[in-house]
C-alpha cells in the first residue's frame, strides 16, 4: 500500500486503486488523472479521442475536469457509451443531455458525437456510431461501474467479453433500471426504458487508459465483488483487473466493503 496524503492506494491483479477520503477528493483525483492523460495525448496525437462517462458517479469528476486550466480542449473529440432507445436530449435522464450540461456546454470542444436515442433504427445508429469510435480509435476512457456490476450498460445478462460488435441494442435488467429510478432520473422504476443502445466491452477495453470513478455507500457491494469475485460476466466488472492500464477511484464508503480484502494487500506489501 502506499499514501498520497489521505489516499491510500492498492494494487489487485492489473486493477490500481486508490481510496480517497470523500466522493469530492476521488473524483478532483479522478479528474487529474484524466487531465494529465488528456496533456501527454495531446502531445503525441491531434485529435485526442476521449469517452465520457455519465451517471451520479461521475458528477465531481467532470465538474474538476471541466474547471481544470488549460487542458486542451480543441483537441479533443469526444464520444460517450450509452443512450436510452426512444429518448430525447431534453429529458431529465438523457445521457446526452447530461455532457450537454456537465461537459460540452462548459468546454469548448473539438467535437462531440452525440448518441441519438431517437433514431429511427437504433441498430443502424449502434452499426454508424461504432464505425466513428473505431476510426477515431480513443486513447482515453472514463467510466464507471453500475450497481449489478454493469460496464457502459452490458448487464451480467447481455455482457459479452468476446463481443463481435463495438455498439449494441440491449435489454436492460431489473437491477440497473432500479439504480436509474434510485438516482433521481426517473420519478419510479416503471418510468425507466427497457432498451438501450451501449458501446460493448471489448470496444471499451482497446481503449488503452482507463479512468474509473466509483464513489457511495450504493457501490459498496458491488466494489467488493469487483475485487474479489472470480472474473465473469455475472461481475463484468471483474475484467478491469486484466487490463493494462486501468485505475480505479474509490471513496471511503465505496470502498467500504472491501476493506479487509485491501488491508490484507497492504499488510502484504509491507512485507515486501
Amino acid at each position: 500500500m502506499k499514501q498520497d496524503g489521505e489516499a491510500q492506494h492498492y494494487q489487485v491483479d492489473k486493477l490500481k486503486i486508490e481510496v480517497h477520503p470523500t466522493r469530492e477528493a476521488a473524483g478532483v483525483a479522478a479528474a487529474q488523472s484524466a487531465a494529465s492523460s488528456m496533456v501527454e495525448l495531446a502531445k503525441a496525437k491531434n485529435p485526442v479521442a476521449v469517452i465520457f462517462a455519465t451517471g451520479a458517479s461521475q458528477l465531481d469528476t467532470l465538474h474538476a475536469l471541466a474547471t481544470t486550466p488549460d487542458l486542451p480542449w480543441a483537441r479533443v473529440r469526444g464520444f460517450h457509451m450509452d443512450e436510452y432507445v426512444g429518448m430525447s436530449a431534453d429529458h431529465p435522464a438523457s445521457f446526452r443531455g447530461y455532457l450537454r450540461k456537465n461537459l460540452t456546454q462548459k468546454v469548448r470542444m473539438r467535437e462531440f458525437f452525440e448518441i441519438d436515442g431517437t433514431a429511427p433504427d437504433p441498430e443502424q445508429a449502434c452499426k454508424d456510431y461504432a464505425e466513428l469510435l473505431r476510426a477515431a480509435s480513443p486513447q482515453l476512457c472514463l467510466l464507471g461501474i453500475g450497481e449489478n456490476g454493469h460496464l457502459a450498460f452490458n448487464d451480467p445478462g447481455v455482457a459479452d467479453f468476446n463481443d463481435p460488435l463495438d455498439m449494441k441494442v440491449v435489454h436492460l435488467d431489473p437491477t440497473c433500471r432500479q439504480q436509474q429510478a434510485a438516482e433521481g432520473w426517473f420519478k419510479n422504476f416503471q418510468e425507466v426504458p427497457e432498451q438501450a443502445m451501449t458501446l460493448t466491452i471489448p470496444a471499451l477495453f482497446r481503449v488503452p487508459r482507463l479512468i474509473v470513478s466509483v464513489p457511495g455507500p450504493r457501490k459498496a457491494a458491488i466494489v467488493r465483488r469487483a475485487l474479489e469475485d472470480s472474473i465473469t460476466t455475472a461481475c463484468p466488472a471483474t475484467l478491469l483487473r486484466t487490463h493494462p492500464d486501468a485505475t480505479l477511484f474509490l471513496d471511503r464508503e465505496s470502498a467500504a466493503q472491501a476493506h479487509e480484502l485491501l488491508q490484507f494487500l497492504a499488510v502484504l506489501d509491507s512485507r515486501g
